[in-house]
């Protein structure tokens, strides 16, 4: 899997917005120019320059209608700029891309002394250990969201999308808004989620880095999957829902 490398969403929305006020107030300048030209060569009795159709001089009316025509065009064109940062994908290392987490053996090393998931907050994904086994339909490895013993969980809910953190005392994600809760491999354990925690394809290069495709969702397990046998170690952080 090959990271994505491409310019940033506000390079572009900068590029697109600069590009069309330059062209409007161009063309707003042109047109001006040509007019007031025409109107002196009226005045002198001389014909109208090469290029000028018309001399008809400009009006303060005709002037603030086209005053008023550029603004909307530059606010038309700063809002189709902003609507354009906002809904490219970010290719360049957040959320939607392809992300280089980090090296698996500090991943690994980061999961043991605190005892708790990797998190990484660009991705809005946990790294997890996983040292289970695959139960009925449900096979991590073949899905590819499992490799070398760590996977990759996104954040949210998958009840109403709250951001759900792990609980230190239990040892399972517990959601703070409805008290959904799941083992360390984000499989449902209680609450009303319809089922585990989404997850992300991830992969180990040659050089140990952990990439995670954080371009397409792989939805949880259903309800009743355990491939851990992880109990609750501890009280809850969060009342059961």
């Amino acid at each position: 899997m090959t990271p994505v490398v491409a310019v940033s969403t506000g390079t572009i929305a900068a590029i697109v917005i600069v590009f069309v006020i330059d062209l409007f107030a161009v063309m707003f300048g042109l047109s001006f120019v040509r007019a007031r030209k025409a109107q002196r060569a009226a005045e002198a009795g001389l014909p109208a320059p090469e290029g000028v159709t018309s001399s008809k001089p400009v009006t303060r009316r005709d002037f603030f209608r086209r005053s008023l025509l550029l603004s909307f065009l530059v606010f038309a064109a700063e809002f189709g700029g902003a609507t354009i940062a906002f809904l490219w994908p970010n290719l360049k290392g957040g959320f939607g891309s392809v992300i280089n987490a980090g090296k698996i053996d500090e991943i690994k090393a980061a999961i043991a002394s605190t005892e708790q998931p990797y998190y990484y907050g660009a991705g809005r994904f946990y790294i997890v250990p996983y040292e289970g086994k695959p139960s009925g339909d449900v096979d991590y490895a073949s899905e590819g969201v499992e490799t070398q013993g760590i996977m990759p969980l996104y954040q949210r809910c998958v009840h109403l999308g709250c951001r759900v953190p792990f609980c230190q005392q239990s040892q399972w994600f517990e959601c703070p808004c409805h008290g959904s809760k799941y083992n360390t491999a984000g499989e449902y354990k209680l609450g009303p989620a319809p089922r585990g925690m989404d997850r992300f394809q991830v992969e180990v290069t040659d050089a140990g880095d952990v990439m995670v495709d954080t371009s397409k969702i792989i939805l949880g397990p259903p309800r009743g999957t355990d491939t851990i046998g992880k109990p609750q170690a501890g009280p809850f952080c969060v009342a059961p829902g």
